[in-house]
């Protein structure tokens, strides 16, 4: 009987830790993803909300020159 008892305390030692090993090589697997993913958005070649949006600005000035123009151009020409 105490054979029996031994062999099953070895085997929920081994058990646990065989499940240990596994979430921490999910947590170093996760970590690596993160970091890879990290790496991937930095080379990439995104811009800011705030630059977007001020060459958005500056392209909406400039058709509204475009037209200006243009009106002047024709007026000019009208003459």
């Amino acid at each position: 009987m105490q054979s029996e008892n031994r062999f099953f305390d070895d085997l929920g030692r081994v058990i646990n830790g065989a499940a240990g090993t596994l979430a921490g090589l999910g947590r170093e697997l996760e970590a690596n993803a993160r970091e890879k993913t990290k790496q991937w958005v930095s080379g990439a070649d995104f811009v800011s909300r705030e630059e977007f949006e001020a060459v958005k600005a500056m392209a909406a000035t400039a058709r509204e020159e475009v037209e200006e123009l243009k009106k002047r151009l024709a007026a000019l020409e009208g003459k």
